[in-house]
């Protein structure tokens, strides 16, 4: 389900915090779904425990998981409650983010806001 690559510059931790957040837009993770517990995914993906309780803790501190004592890790069964001032700071720090990506690519605008269209649809679609 999800794919790191040790060679990517990015950390691991933050490699998986991506997939389970695109499995989640993607709708393969279900609100109130549980998710592999730690020692699962770590073994399956040959990391340390630590780096996955840390991508589930990030995750959780944002609202898109939650712990239940004595259960498990669930998807959250609605989205995080943020102030629109807050979601403006993130969605802002995402979009510099992916607006550095595309000029270091060579990228237009055009073609930079075309792709970010196309990818938002495609999970919108899905998720539905």
């Amino acid at each position: 389900m999800i794919h790191i690559n040790p060679s990517n510059a990015q950390p691991i931790w933050s490699q998986i915090e991506e997939g389970v957040r695109q499995l989640v837009a993607r709708g393969v993770l279900l609100p109130a779904s549980s998710v592999p517990s730690v020692r699962e995914l770590a073994k399956e993906l040959r990391v340390n425990p630590a780096t996955i309780s840390k991508a589930y803790r990030r995750l959780t501190d944002e609202g898109i998981l939650e712990v239940r004592r004595g259960e498990g890790t669930f998807v959250s069964t609605s989205p995080p409650s943020l102030s629109n001032d807050d979601r403006q700071k993130r969605l802002t720090h995402a979009a510099s983010n992916y607006a550095a990506v595309a000029i270091t690519l060579g990228a237009a605008a055009s073609e930079a806001i075309d792709c970010l269209q196309q990818a938002y649809s495609e999970i919108d679609e899905v998720s539905r």
